[in-house]
């Protein structure tokens, strides 16, 4: 089964319905869910999506969701060798450099991101939602 790394800004247009994005993030988490890809992300993405969703709505409401997308995503761990890899990186992000390392280091062979300009560096495919489908879509 195909795995995916989904980084934060994909995931928080599914769960706060952002427009135009929110259908390519629906679709792309219905194929999670019919298990016909698999969908990682790291604890980084959890607690930003928290920390942006409770700004938007409450902390019930925020930890709700949460709960929800837990049920539907697997968290990679984010260990020592992952931080030394992005302190050393030539990430200009640091976030992006973490969630880049956890995705290699756990052998998830892309990215699934709106900001692709972000992981410039990257040694393995990033790609939005939609571009992600269309490739699914044609196998």
């Amino acid at each position: 089964m195909k795995k995916v790394f989904v980084d934060s800004d994909i995931i928080l247009d599914l769960l706060a319905k952002r427009e135009p994005n929110y259908i390519y993030a629906a679709k792309l988490f219905t194929l999670i869910d019919q298990q016909k890809i698999t969908g990682y992300t790291s604890p980084i993405v959890f607690a930003n999506l928290h920390y942006i969703l409770r700004r938007n709505s409450s902390n019930l409401s925020a930890l709700k969701s949460l709960r929800k997308l837990k049920t539907l995503i697997n968290i990679l761990p984010v260990d020592e060798r992952i931080i030394e890899q992005s302190l050393n990186s030539d990430f200009t992000d640091f976030e992006d450099a973490i969630q880049y390392f956890t995705a290699v280091n756990n052998g998830i062979s892309i990215i699934l991101t709106r900001n692709k300009s972000d992981y410039r560096k990257s040694n393995i495919p990033i790609a939005t939602a939609e571009e992600y489908l269309k490739s699914f879509q044609q196998k």
